[in-house]
């Protein structure tokens, strides 16, 4: 689509004005002590888990507290990439945001979230993988080719994202600079172009639409195997306990992908729900992943048992 077509092609845009979220005035205090506590919570949330992973010598040789780790790890980048702009935008300071800073914005945002995705999809088949074939697991999923796939994530998400700030900002912008959004994003910095964005779109709708849709269905169809087996277990104990890891996952991934493909699959819409709908993924679900992993998981929730009577312990002999 011929996107600006009668601006002149002399100007050239240095520097773009995120609009940010709609609201009323008079609640502008309010929304930033709102997203203020979000960030931080975030912050010490997946901190805490990190830790957690790290310092207890009965999660961190497990491929699935490897890939909680590494998603805790995300959570914290990926908010500090979109939550503070979103706060600046609740205050006086100058919105504006310069053209290399946009790209940096668009560029780790979409090397997080790929990564992200690609990582539940591997938490998908870790839980297929140690409740479908439990006695192979050991050898179909060790630690080194958990740490393989966790790298392998991070490249495929590093390649997505420098396709998509390159395909994005190698088109020509030569005004208006003020973007309809909250971060810079494909969809609404694409509007501002003032060239052909049909290559840019199709390539949104197949890299990430598409791509995420596929990633949400082999997952679904991991629980469905799950959920098979899980019903075949004979102990209720054991069933409650497989239900409850898997649920705690199905409910992370449905909250991030269906909002992620509800935008990219449709790349072309102006619609205003969409800004409200990518608030679900971007700065809800990392704040949903420490709380929803620590409160249904066992195992988590001993370790955390663990750290804290250590750290009684060394208080109390100091």
């Amino acid at each position: 689509m011929r996107r600006n077509a009668n601006t002149s092609l002399d100007t050239v845009v240095t520097d773009f004005i995120l609009l940010g979220l709609s609201h009323p005035p008079n609640l502008r205090t309010l929304l930033f002590l709102v997203f203020f506590f979000i960030y931080i919570l975030t912050q010490l949330g997946n901190l805490l888990i990190l830790l957690t992973v790290c310092a207890d010598p009965k999660l961190h040789t497990r491929p699935m507290y490897i890939l909680l780790g590494v998603l805790s790890f995300l959570d914290m980048w990926l908010s500090s990439v979109i939550v503070p702009r979103i706060m600046l935008n609740f205050t006086p300071a100058s919105k504006a945001l310069p053209f290399g800073g946009c790209v940096a914005q668009l560029y780790f945002f979409h090397f997080l979230g790929s990564t992200q995705c690609f990582l539940y999809t591997l938490m998908a088949y870790d839980r297929y993988l140690a409740i479908c074939r439990p006695l192979h697991y050991p050898v179909l999923m060790s630690r080194r080719l958990c740490t393989i796939l966790v790298a392998g994530a991070w490249v495929a998400g590093s390649i997505h994202g420098s396709i998509q700030a390159t395909l994005t900002f190698r088109l020509p912008y030569c005004g208006p600079n003020q973007i309809d959004y909250f971060i810079c994003d494909i969809p609404a910095v694409l509007r501002l172009a003032c060239a052909d964005t049909t290559v840019n779109e199709l390539v949104t709708f197949v890299d990430i639409g598409v791509v995420a849709a596929s990633c949400f269905m082999l997952i679904l169809l991991s629980y469905a195997s799950i959920v098979q087996a899980i019903l075949k277990i004979r102990t209720a104990d054991g069933r409650r306990r497989a239900f409850s890891t898997c649920g705690s996952h199905l409910t992370m991934v449905t909250v991030y992908y269906v909002p992620c493909i509800f935008i990219y699959l449709r790349a072309g819409s102006k619609s205003p729900l969409d800004g409200a709908v990518a608030v679900f993924y971007t700065v809800v679900t990392p704040l949903l992943n420490p709380l929803i992993y620590t409160l249904r998981n066992q195992d988590v929730k001993a370790a955390l048992r663990r750290m804290t009577a250590g750290c009684r312990l060394v208080n109390e002999n100091r």
